[in-house]
């Protein structure tokens, strides 16, 4: 049993948390004996949070809190906004697919800032608010947190990279995690295969919630399943190799690009950088920034890929230059 909590304001505070933490809800009986009080006491509370607009229901005598318009209440420190502000703004950057969430995120933020800060950082997401939105994706997104929040199994409908071939599975998602490049995965356990797999949400075309919830390996356990870079869909792994010339090859060595990466450096100042990668397309938009600062070797049809690219580009100069 909690301790007594004697001021309201405590306990209100105590029982939101403790229907927002527990996805299979709470019996009144069950908050009494947290909170230390009886349940008509605690009737009047979810009573007063509903009329503050915490988004409660009740379900074969249950409560629960509706997750989908559900605001936590999260105090900020301006350094600690600004942190999470320039975390969003670089995944708004580089994230394959725009998020609305995302976007109401950012406007947001401003009440922690000083208006100076505050009117840059309306400006960025209503900028992002232009960006078009696939709904198909964000729909998958949605539907994959939900599941992960209730630590629910779910269905869905992978598309494979390689062969293109659609096929229906049950998975028990674990965590939703990005690369560096802005892809998104989905890491859990897939049923069809009997091991822990990450699938690309843009591969997934399709999730489906089912009534059967799961069991979520301890927090450790995921920690070392992200420290073995293992986030990458492994439906068929390409060997990508990169040279990085002296110039950028300091700016390659400091700093983690990519989730399954191998960094050397070699006697003549590059570095030659190794990835696995399920779709080395999706690796296109990264090097393409790094211009002729690299090169690529493997797999061949990447290098093609460049090759005729930087052949347009200068035939596109030289067009320009006879104008």
């Amino acid at each position: 049993m909690v301790h007594r909590l004697i001021n309201r304001t405590e306990r209100l505070a105590a029982i939101e948390r403790m229907l927002m933490h527990s996805h299979l809800g709470l019996r009144a009986v069950e908050i009494a004996e947290m909170c230390g009080v009886d349940r008509r006491t605690v009737y009047r509370d979810l009573t007063l949070l509903k009329e503050v607009g915490v988004p409660l229901y009740q379900k074969d005598g249950r409560f629960f809190i509706n997750r989908d318009y559900y605001l936590a209440p999260v105090r900020l420190s301006t350094n600690e906004a600004l942190a999470l502000f320039l975390a969003a703004r670089s995944y708004a950057q580089h994230g394959e697919q725009p998020n609305p969430h995302l976007v109401g995120a950012l406007s947001k933020l401003d009440i922690a800032f000083p208006e100076t800060l505050a009117e840059h950082v309306g400006a960025v997401a209503e900028d992002a608010r232009l960006q078009p939105v696939d709904r198909g994706f964000i729909t998958v997104l949605e539907t994959l947190t939900r599941a992960w929040g209730e630590r629910r199994r779910v269905k869905l409908w992978h598309s494979s990279v390689n062969s293109g071939e659609t096929s229906a599975r049950e998975f028990a998602p674990y965590f939703i995690e990005t690369t560096p490049s802005g892809t998104l995965y989905v890491v859990g356990f897939d049923m069809l295969s009997q091991r822990v797999r990450a699938f690309n949400l843009r591969q997934i075309k399709r999730v489906k919630p089912l009534l059967s919830l799961y069991e979520r390996p301890a927090a450790r356990e995921l920690l070392r399943y992200l420290a073995e870079g293992s986030v990458h869909e492994d439906d068929g792994l390409t060997h990508v190799v990169l040279l990085f010339s002296p110039a950028v090859a300091p700016r390659i060595r400091e700093r983690a690009w990519h989730s399954a990466q191998r960094v050397e450096l070699l006697d003549d100042g590059r570095c030659k950088m190794t990835v696995m990668a399920a779709n080395w397309r999706d690796l296109l938009p990264w090097i393409r920034s790094w211009g002729p600062q690299v090169e690529v070797i493997e797999p061949q049809a990447l290098r093609e890929e460049m090759t005729h690219e930087a052949a347009q580009i200068g035939a596109l100069y030289r067009r320009q230059a006879h104008i």
